[in-house]
């Protein structure tokens, strides 16, 4: 058995510390202040061949696995959370439901631009009263034969990466008919940003995360060709439910990292502040509050790496496609909930070692704390997770 990164993983992650520092963390705190997605950013991350880690060379990516995509998500949370769920979300809902999916001209037409960091992708599941349940979706795409088109129209919420300059193609699940048990057939179509009878609404005013693009979309009449369809029709369920167990394990990254710089700020902070002549990391309330904060981060660490070997493992072929992705749904479910519970736990517990200095826009803990509490919702509630987690007990939850 091993606990340990490979020898090249480790090496790109010094390579990505160094791009953070110099690229990243000297101007973080003004992007958040300014509410701007640095889209300037994304073709230097891009260069790096952030965006191409689990993309095949032929559309320009480094063929890499999940692991890798895990070590640079991690390494850039450590920074600006933002920018991390930028990579995060260009990829795994971005480029990896093409990837998985696209016809051969789809990948094609789609794949080199967005590895290469020249345009970023979204995916639109998310509704106004849809989210992880999917028999709620109201979006519905109806196929106009004559012209060859589907007409898509509806609405969608909390779409990262779907308003930027450089967006040029947005995954969305809508109704297409209706399944001879009764349900609901969902299928992904790729709408081209642009395109008429799509509507970008204004970028929404958050509690975190300022420096990532979100926005909410609403499609009217929005034609595009029957060829835009995303695999097989009626195959959207199984297409986003796959889409997330990774999108999950990113997001466990992203908030390893995040925990790891509360935990790294907080303990100096402890080291060097003073309070009744001696520092305050000589209280056991607060040197009890960072002990168990290391102990958190190792298992979160674990449950992602972990996650992350799963489902590389499956992708790779060295383990049945139909067990292994069961597991890898419940790792990405285990980590994901204690990452994302233990990235908030953290920020609390560093804005408390700064005391009155945490709760000033001065100090990087404030926007932490900010950012922290998106993790325990996005890619699935922790209610989610905990449900998955049940049902791989074999509990009839519901």
């Amino acid at each position: 058995m091993s606990f340990e990164l490979s020898k090249d993983h480790e090496d790109f992650r010094r390579v990505v510390r160094d791009f953070a520092a110099e690229h990243v963390a000297p101007f973080a705190a003004q992007w958040d202040e300014q509410a701007r997605f640095p889209v300037e950013l994304v073709p230097t991350m891009g260069d790096l061949g952030l965006f191409g880690l689990t993309s095949p060379e032929e559309f320009g990516g480094s063929g890499g696995d999940l692991t890798s995509l895990c070590v640079a998500i991690e390494e850039l949370g450590k920074v600006d959370q933002s920018v991390g769920i930028t990579l995060s979300a260009g990829v795994g809902l971005g480029i990896t439901p093409i990837l998985g999916y696209g016809t051969p001209e789809q990948k094609r037409r789609w794949l080199p631009d967005l590895v290469a960091g020249r345009a970023l992708a979204a995916f639109g599941l998310t509704e106004p009263e849809a989210g992880s349940d999917v028999k709620a979706t109201r979006t519905r795409a109806a196929l106009d034969e004559d012209r060859g088109e589907w007409v898509i129209d509806g609405a969608k919420s909390f779409i990262t990466n779907s308003g930027t300059a450089i967006t040029s193609v947005i995954t969305v699940t809508a109704r297409t008919g209706t399944r001879p048990d009764g349900r609901a057939e969902i299928s992904t179509i790729l709408v081209p940003a642009g395109t008429p009878g799509l509507t970008v609404e204004p970028a929404y005013r958050k509690l975190g995360w300022h420096a990532s693009d979100t926005h909410g979309l609403s499609f009217q009449g929005c034609r595009v060709p029957v060829e835009h369809l995303l695999g097989e029709r009626g195959s959207g369920v199984r297409q986003f439910l796959a889409t997330l167990d990774d999108g999950r394990i990113a997001i466990s990254a992203l908030a390893l990292g995040l925990a790891e710089a509360c935990l790294e700020v907080a303990t100096e902070q402890a080291r060097t502040r003073t309070a009744f002549g001696q520092p305050i990391g000589a209280n056991q309330g607060i040197a009890f509050a960072l002990a168990d904060l290391a102990v958190g981060i190792e298992a979160a660490r674990l449950l992602t790496y972990k996650a992350a070997w799963l489902a590389d493992e499956v992708r790779a072929g060295r383990r049945s496609t139909a067990t292994g992705r069961a597991e890898v749904s419940a790792a990405a479910a285990k980590a994901k909930l204690h990452g994302t519970v233990l990235a908030v736990d953290a920020t609390r517990v560093a804005t408390q070692v700064f005391g009155g200095s945490g709760f000033i826009e001065e100090y990087p803990v404030a926007r932490f704390y900010r950012d922290a509490k998106v993790l325990e919702i996005g890619e699935g509630t922790s209610e989610i997770q905990r449900l998955v987690i049940a049902r791989g007990l074999g509990l009839p939850v519901h």
